[in-house]
Formats: structure tokens, sequence, C-alpha cells
């Protein structure tokens, strides 16, 4: 860990289950609080990163248990970046639809907008596609200047 006047960096390694989801949220509320954010924008960021998470989960690692998830949170020069990497399936985030929200709701599905929420949720959402076999979505958040 480093903290020195205005930087964090922390890391949590997981196994690929729902199970952990919640030691995910928590470690994630803990470094955006530390950094300064407010409750309210916590709440975001640990919702967003639930969200990218999840999706790794399922799809990344098709619902196995034994994957590894790394998380790494930084806060630096003011923005917070939490890098999510696995090592499952490949995914381009470029393929899935804007989805249309009031179609959605109509049909009401469940599912299907955790790219949609990060994009809402966060300042800057990359997808670094699959290198030495790693994926890695970044998750950016800036504190209010």
């Amino acid at each position: 860990m480093i903290n020195n006047h205005n930087s964090i960096e922390k890391e949590l390694k997981v196994k690929s289950t729902t199970d952990n989801l919640e030691r995910i949220r928590e470690f994630i509320k803990a470094v955006s609080a530390q950094s300064g954010f407010s409750d309210d924008v916590i709440d975001k960021i640990s919702l967003a990163v639930d969200e990218a998470c999840t999706n790794i989960i399922k799809h990344a690692y098709k619902n196995s248990p034994n994957g590894d998830i790394v998380i790494n949170a930084k806060l630096f020069d003011n923005k917070l970046t939490v890098s999510i990497t696995d090592f499952g399936l490949d995914f381009n985030p470029d393929t899935v639809p804007v989805p249309d929200i009031k179609k959605y709701y109509q049909q009401h599905k469940v599912g299907g907008l955790g790219i949609y929420l990060m994009k809402k949720l966060m300042d800057e959402v990359k997808y670094n596609p699959s290198v030495d076999n790693k994926n890695q979505v970044v998750l950016v958040k800036y504190l209010s200047r």
C-alpha cells in the first residue's frame, strides 16, 4: 500500500464466485472513502465495479469459480482508477448496443445493463482486450474539484 499525501494504491485478488462480490464491494467502498469521495459517489463506484466483476464471473469465466479476478485501486492526482483484470474469455464491449432504457423497462428485462451502467456511473470506462491471456476493464472517477 502506498499512501503519501495524495496517493493510495491497494490490490485485492479473489476467485470468480458471486460469493466474493460483497468482499469486492467492501474493498472498493473502503478505498473510495479513504480517497475522499462522498457516500453517493462511493455507492456509484461500488456498483460499477460490482457490475464489471459480475460480467467477468458470468461471461469471462462462464460461472466457473476457479478464475482469478485482480482489482487494483489507485488514487493519484485527484483521480481514482480501478483496474479489474481477469484471465478468462475476451470480450469486445463495442459489440454491445446502447440499450433503449424505456423499451427495456417496458419489456421487464433483467440483466444486460452492466456496460451501460458502468458508463453512466463512472467518468471513464476503458476495456483493454486480451493481452498475454488477460483482459482488463479500467474504471475512472475524478474527485470533485
